[in-house]
């Protein structure tokens, strides 16, 4: 492993629960129960499907315009639920690992669907641990398409078989195998069958 690419929600830091208040508190805008089994299919996401699949539950449809405004006001929603966020919201052993990583010189990027990665990463106080991050205002194709992680991995300047990918996510880890990576899952074994190896949180690395 000369690259090591993670995903942010739910292997770096839990931000889920947010996502979860901000859709449904939309959802009760808009008049219909959001719960959390519903959330379930928006994870790993990008927030523009995440809205569609929203939609869909709910039954409803809206224009292109109206989508887009309903978009931006759940990223409102979610960026005041994040600014709370300190250092002590890492999940375990996240910060040991990667400076474990640093150490043995592994480049380390960020691969995450999310548009507001780089702001977590500065209130978590670890951005400096980062030599790339490829957020969702770098790519336009969502997991499970691999274009994320093959842009954090040219950003490493490494080749795919030279990277291991961390994810959370069933989508995730499809993306990072259809990137030709080794896929270390984040979770449970049973969820994340097509992966190389599952833990349950980096502390176990």
């Amino acid at each position: 492993m000369k690259g090591a690419i993670f995903d942010l929600d739910g292997v770096i830091v839990d931000t889920a629960k947010y996502h979860f208040w901000a859709w449904r508190s939309l959802a009760e805008e808009l008049g219909f129960v959001f719960t959390e089994e519903h959330n379930e299919r928006l994870k790993g996401v990008s927030r523009s499907r995440s809205l569609d699949i929203l939609l869909e539950i709910g039954g409803m449809e809206f224009s292109e315009a109206e989508k887009l405004a309903m978009a931006d006001k759940k990223n409102r929603l979610y960026v005041e639920y994040i600014s709370g966020l300190t250092e002590s919201a890492l999940l375990p052993g996240v910060k040991e690992y990667l400076n474990s990583l640093r150490a043995r010189g592994v480049a380390i990027a960020l691969g995450s669907a999310s548009k507001n990665a780089v702001f977590i990463l500065d209130k978590l106080n670890i951005a400096g641990l980062f030599d790339a991050v490829v957020d969702g205002n770098k790519v336009t194709l969502a997991k499970p398409d691999p274009e994320v992680f093959q842009t954090a991995c040219k950003a490493l300047g490494l080749q795919p078989g030279e990277c291991v990918v961390f994810e959370d996510a069933e989508a995730g880890v499809a993306a990072g195998k259809a990137a030709g990576m080794l896929v270390v899952g984040i979770g449970k074994a049973e969820m994340l069958k097509e992966a190389d190896l599952v833990v349950t949180g980096l502390h176990e690395l």
